[in-house]
């Protein structure tokens, strides 16, 4: 998929140093138009869209005044507070001009850990999806802590992605594609089209790529990609300060396109597949084998 033509439903996560303005704490109003105009084209030719944006903390530690330094945990969940409302607000204001009605859903780790809830999730964001209406996905860190935390949106965008059967998901994010080496660092880091199948040299290759106002890096968005392409949803990986950020994509801008898996996980293993990794087992030989193969786990494989 080297366009979102032929998606019949995007998901779209958008960063919040693409959303806010590092230096004012201010909504970047002029590019988030024309990021709603992109999504009302979408919407006309007759495609589903989730948006999953970060910014809450970003723009309410612009209205309360706090410093761009790290937060305690309290003064993070205020401005996520404070913010969240700024966020919904804004969104709705310039979907709004394009006959678009957006819904706000606010979701935790534990809501997809459990399975009751995660069906929910699921049953809710298809209903609104069946009426229209454009969902605005944020982690909740009002009452999130480190322990129920995606920790970024990048895995969480991966997880609505496979809640809602998604064909596509694309990470605007401040790179521009999967290089072989941090190209800030590295002058000779080379960025890829088209990663078909995400190796270990390539899962090696990952490396920070954050900036001031995310909190996600390279390895968080290659993990993104592993869950949503097991799940048959291709992944872009594209820089988004342009304006027109995704109509953009379809004139050929720089970005790295990963391929859906072919035979895509059921929906209970693409479920379980996108879970928080909380701790790990060593099985043997055997056990290995019929795990490549997707087959079950015996206890006689745990070693």
């Amino acid at each position: 998929m080297a366009t979102l033509s032929g998606a019949k439903r995007l998901v779209v996560k958008i960063g919040s140093a693409l959303l806010v303005d590092q230096r004012t704490g201010k909504l970047r109003q002029d590019w988030l138009k024309t990021l709603a105009a992109d999504v009302a084209a979408l919407k006309a030719a007759g495609k589903d869209v989730v948006l999953v944006s970060s910014g809450s903390i970003a723009l309410g530690r612009g209205v309360l005044g706090l410093p761009l330094a790290s937060l305690p945990l309290e003064q993070s969940q205020a401005a996520a507070a404070v913010g969240q409302i700024q966020l919904a607000r804004a969104y709705e204001e310039v979907l709004e001009p394009h006959g678009i009605t957006t819904a706000q859903i606010l979701v935790t780790l534990e809501d997809s850990a459990d399975r009751r809830r995660y069906l929910n999730s699921r049953a809710t964001m298809e209903t609104l999806l069946s009426m229209g209406v454009v969902p605005i996905v944020n982690e909740n860190d009002t009452v999130a802590t480190d322990e129920i935390r995606y920790g970024d949106n990048d895995r969480l965008a991966a997880q609505v992605a496979v809640t809602v059967g998604a064909d596509a998901l694309v990470l605007l994010s401040d790179v521009d594609g999967f290089y072989s080496a941090n190209p800030n660092l590295d002058a000779t880091a080379k960025r890829f089209d088209v990663i078909d199948v995400i190796t270990p040299e390539i899962e090696a290759m990952a490396g920070d790529a954050g900036s001031g106002l995310s909190k996600g890096g390279m390895k968080t968005k290659l993990m993104a990609a592993k869950t949503a392409t097991a799940a048959g949803c291709a992944m872009l990986i594209t820089e988004g300060s342009r304006l027109n950020p995704l109509s953009a994509i379809d004139q050929g801008v720089p970005s790295t396109w990963f391929t859906a898996v072919y035979d895509p996980q059921r929906a209970r293993k693409g479920w379980i597949s996108s879970m928080k990794p909380m701790g790990r087992i060593v099985v043997d030989a055997g056990a290995e084998t019929a795990l490549s193969k997707g087959k079950s786990l015996l206890p006689a494989g745990v070693t």
